[in-house]
């Protein structure tokens, strides 16, 4: 039987321009129904897919390159004619190690277009999640999968790599909840869902259950708000529904701004708004903070808090890449041992074989006690023969020799014969 391989196939920001990336993106159910396809016609009994505006990624357990057909299927599930156009943005790995350090790579971040994104190691959560959940995660997904978690704990934990916001979308959301987190029910509104807006949207849901979206196109604000949780407001009825709102996001794409002063003059003496512009050229006019009360940050002040963000993250890649080896080196010592784990079963199968076959052939006018006692002798004394052994292989493992060390045990014990009542004889 030939082995499994873990196998990667990946079409990333890194070949794929976003007009190919948006014709391949899966929603939560593209990527079940994906994911059963690949079960049912090729018969894989260990898949991942992973989703998101700047991935879409198949891992897969296989004993041979399934890159053409995986193509196919991602090809009928998104409607699409000619998976042939699609090839060149693909990036394959059919070499286990590597795939499985891609793996490693893509959930702390180190292949993200902001360096160390928070966002991608929680969709790598969910997307495992949904393999368990399918029953398409088997020992060796289980076992990487949660090594890769510890190691995210780890850089959490023991590196500067997670500290702070590093993307626009991030540093905005961080800064709303600085601004709010004294407010019991902070009323935030979210203007314009481009890339930029749809991020920040689903960025602060969690945090803040009165959240609004609006957006020129109302069926894509409702098609966010059923994702998300947040209500609609059309985008008419924004200017006079400022007022009832402590925050407003804009990411709307305008040549001048639309918020202005005269939309709030008539607001109350000193209350409390915030304005978070996220757009060039600028939709809040800068004269909004005349108004007392009111505090309006740009673009150019949302980067500012990015830029140191980046570089320690930068500085703290190697500290991340240390600890991803080292993650790696124990994932790989258990994978080997994995795959040595049924030279070794069939070992002890042989010596218990002999064991039993010698007890029939000696034990026949024995009585029940003597019987016992020799059973109990025999089976420690076998118990101890494979202890060396297996300890070498193990040992072996760790050197990269387990493969001659177990083909010397097969030969040894004739392991690959089909009866091994002949080991015996």
């Amino acid at each position: 039987m030939m082995q499994e391989i873990f196998r990667v196939i990946s079409l990333s920001h890194r070949k794929a321009p976003v007009a190919v990336r948006e014709r391949m993106y899966l929603n939560q159910e593209g990527c079940v129904r994906l994911s059963n396809s690949i079960r049912e016609v090729l018969e894989v009994e260990e898949v991942l897919v992973l989703s998101t505006c700047n991935r879409t990624e198949i891992y897969y357990s296989s004993p041979r390159d399934r890159f053409t057909e995986i193509l196919r299927l991602i090809c009928l599930e998104k409607g699409l004619r000619d998976p042939f156009q699609f090839e060149r943005h693909f990036e394959v790995i059919n070499d286990e190690g590597e795939a499985v350090r891609h793996l490693f790579s893509v959930s702390m971040g180190l292949q993200s277009q902001v360096i160390g994104d928070l966002q991608i190691s929680n969709q790598v959560k969910r997307a495992y999640a949904t393999a368990v959940e399918m029953k398409l995660a088997g020992p060796f997904m289980h076992r990487l999968l949660h090594t890769i978690f510890h190691a995210n704990k780890r850089v959490q934990q023991e590196t500067a790599y997670r500290d702070g916001a590093a993307s626009v979308s991030y540093a905005a959301c961080e800064l709303a909840r600085e601004l709010l987190q004294m407010h019991h029910t902070p009323r935030v509104l979210v203007v314009g869902l481009g890339e930029m807006g749809r991020d920040v949207a689903r960025g602060l849901a969690d945090s803040f259950p009165e959240l609004t979206i609006s957006n020129r196109t109302l069926a894509k604000a409702q098609a966010l708000a059923t994702e998300t949780g947040a209500q609609v407001l059309p985008f008419e009825d924004i200017h006079d529904a400022l007022p009832n709102y402590h925050l407003i996001v804009s990411a709307v794409s305008v040549d001048q701004p639309i918020f202005l002063k005269s939309h709030l003059d008539d607001l109350a003496k000193f209350q409390q708004k915030f304005f978070i512009d996220l757009c060039v050229p600028r939709t809040v006019e800068p004269s909004m903070e005349e108004i007392p009360g009111v505090i309006v940050y740009d673009i150019d002040d949302i980067r500012s808090r990015t830029d140191a963000t980046v570089a320690k993250r930068v500085a703290a890649i190697p500290e991340v890449e240390a600890i991803i080896e080292g993650e790696m080196a124990g994932f790989i010592g258990w994978r080997k041992e994995l795959t040595i784990s049924p030279v070794i079963q069939r070992f002890k199968e042989a010596l218990e074989d002999i064991r039993k076959e010698e007890l029939a052939r000696y034990l026949k006018n024995a009585d029940a006690e003597e019987s016992a006692l020799v059973d109990k002798v025999t089976r420690s004394m076998v118990n101890k023969i494979i202890k060396l052994p297996v300890l070498q292989l193990k040992a072996a493992c760790q050197r990269g020799e387990e493969e001659a060390l177990a083909e010397v045990l097969r030969d040894l014990f004739n392991l690959e014969a089909k009866n091994t009542s002949e080991i015996s004889h």
